[in-house]
C-alpha cells in the first residue's frame, strides 16, 4: 500500500480534495511512526501490530566482492497480522491459485 493510495481512499471515502486527502494520509502515517518510536509499538485491531526488534550484530557478505563485511547492531520494525487478516489473505491466495488453474 503506497501513500498515494490511502489518499485515494480517504478522499473517496469521506469526499475531500485529493490535497486535502494526501494531508491526512501523511499525517496518519506520521502518528504512526511517532507512536513506534514513542512506546515501541503500535496496533490496529483487526489489521496487526508493529513492535520494534532489536538486531544481533552479525556477519555479512558483500554480493559483488565475497567480502565479509560486519554489520552493527540495531533495531527495525516487525509485523504481525491479527488472526482475520491471516485468514482474509490465505483465502484470496487460494482464491488465486484457483484461478490460475482454471487458466484464467
Amino acid at each position: 500500500m503506497s501513500k498515494k493510495f490511502l489518499a485515494d481512499t480517504i478522499q473517496k471515502s469521506i469526499e475531500i480534495t485529493g490535497v486535502g486527502a494526501t494531508a491526512l494520509a501523511g499525517d496518519i502515517i506520521e502518528a504512526i511512526k511517532a507512536e513506534i518510536v514513542q512506546t515501541g509499538r503500535f496496533t490496529i485491531p483487526e489489521f496487526g501490530a508493529f513492535s520494534v526488534r532489536e538486531t544481533p550484530k552479525r556477519t555479512a557478505m558483500n554480493p559483488r566482492t565475497g567480502e565479509k563485511v560486519a554489520v552493527k547492531a540495531g533495531a527495525t520494525v516487525r509485523f504481525k497480522p491479527s488472526p482475520a487478516l491471516r485468514e482474509a489473505a490465505h483465502a484470496a491466495l487460494k482464491k488465486s491459485k484457483r484461478k490460475a488453474a482454471k487458466g484464467g
